[in-house]
């Protein structure tokens, strides 16, 4: 979402830190450019003003000025007034009551059905005990795509069916989750293609008889600031209490993000970062902060490892590369869990540097690569999987043929394989000391 701002920032920081030392005329041209760069990404325009205003006043300071490396406590203040503009400090769900209800609020399309399910997820593995109601009346096919969705992620959904009105539906949802002891009641309300006073009556009386705990907008990130606008008339109308926002791998310009926070007063507290349910994650604005900067965002990316990643699998790898019995069916295992992770792209945009490394050597991310590789290992045999040195000539063309790939495909992954065993024997050989010595030598 953020990368065109995130190359603009880079440049700009880069230049000021190739500043011999810093000085009022080259902040502010330093400034004017950050300035443009927001307007450019949607960022509303007061929230434009009064960032660069609190960047100027900080940046201006004597230990700023006289510092041993101004320029790189001038990207530590962007850093953390872009950190405070997301909202500052981590905000997570404030969970009151037995069942602690979450009524999901929006407007139609802005993927709050979807969310509704993907938040369940996340809070099921967290280890709660969610309870899906679907109210939402007024588009009848979000009944059944929760229902759907309910039983893909395995958590128990409401029956609607022979209630008529929403507020039924919630009564009686809130009778059973107390009874059967679920822990959280989500619910999914109605939407409308624009804020109307019916539907914020309805969501006022809905919100009279569940008691809420959280009342998290639900938002289209692609559609910028009328998306900040729309959360401003639902929080005047019922009150929200957080903001999700959705889409947020497109490749929107920002400024929904960006703007929100200040707009409404309120956090974000997730975002839905693809279409499947398993694509939603916790909203951490400092973290965010670092990628558009280009620092990265190595924790996120640990925390996906350790959600995604099976331990007894990893423990089962570590034996195997320690026997040196590592196949081609585990290197497949090993890809299939890469893929849990997300797209390649977006698993490299939390390393550091990448994207100025992306941009500086051209590096392409081909997606279908991994596909092709499993495909090329479905195509082989056991004994085939087992003992590359067995793939002859006539073998590699069965092959190619059966993936639908080329010879010199084959070919590539063999290669690529043999030289990661040889690599693992090496290591192996070496110990700790001889490691140490080949990365001295390296570096």
């Amino acid at each position: 979402m953020f990368e065109s701002l995130s190359d603009k920032f880079r440049k700009i920081l880069k230049d000021v830190r190739g500043q011999g030392s810093l000085s009022e005329s080259n902040i502010q041209e330093a400034l004017k450019e950050v300035r443009l760069a927001l307007l450019e990404a949607d960022v509303n325009f007061t929230v434009v003003k009064d960032f660069v205003s609190s960047v100027k006043e900080k940046a201006m300071g004597k230990d700023v000025l006289e510092s041993l490396s101004p320029g790189q406590q001038f990207t530590k203040i962007v850093h953390d007034e872009l950190a405070s503009l997301l909202g500052g400090e981590d905000s997570g769900l404030e969970l009151k009551g037995k069942p602690a209800v979450i009524m999901m609020v929006g407007l139609q399309g802005s993927g709050k059905t979807t969310t509704t399910a993907k938040l369940a997820m996340h809070l099921k593995g967290k280890g709660r005990n969610p309870y899906i109601v679907p109210a939402d009346l007024f588009r009848l096919a979000a009944v059944l795509q929760l229902k759907r969705l309910s039983q893909e992620i395995r958590v128990d959904c409401f029956d609607s069916e022979n209630y008529k009105t929403p507020e039924e539906i919630c009564s009686e949802a809130l009778r059973i989750a107390a009874l059967k002891g679920y822990d959280i009641l989500l619910v999914d309300t109605a939407g409308r293609l624009h804020i109307d006073n019916t539907l914020m009556h309805q969501l006022e009386s809905l919100k009279s008889i569940l008691r809420p705990s959280e009342i998290l907008f639900v938002a289209d990130s692609m559609t910028g600031q009328d998306a900040v606008n729309t959360a401003k008339g639902f929080n005047d109308s019922v009150g929200i209490t957080g903001v999700v926002l959705t889409k947020f791998d497109g490749d929107a310009r920002g400024g929904a993000a960006l703007s929100m926070r200040m707009a409404t007063g309120k956090p974000i507290k997730f975002i839905g970062t693809g279409e499947k349910v398993d694509c939603f994650e916790v909203f951490h604005p400092s973290r965010l902060a670092g990628r558009i900067l280009d620092m990265g965002d190595i924790l996120t990316l640990v925390e996906k490892a350790q959600a995604t990643f099976d331990e007894k699998q990893s423990l089962e790898l570590q034996k195997k590369l320690k026997k040196d019995t590592f196949t081609l069916d585990d290197f497949k295992t090993q890809l299939q869990q890469i893929k849990k992770l997300g797209s390649l792209e977006s698993i490299l945009s939390m390393v550091p540097g990448f994207s100025a490394l992306k941009q500086a050597k051209d590096v392409k991310i081909d997606e279908k690569e991994i596909v092709r590789i499993e495909a090329i290992i479905n195509s082989m045999t056991r004994k085939e999987k087992t003992d590359t040195s067995v793939l002859n000539a006539s073998r590699r063309q069965r092959i190619a043929k059966g993936s639908g790939t080329k010879v010199q495909d084959v070919n590539k992954l063999i290669n690529q394989y043999q030289d990661m065993r040889k690599m693992i024997k090496k290591l192996k050989s070496a110990g700790p000391k001889g490691i140490k010595g080949m990365f001295q030598k390296w570096t």
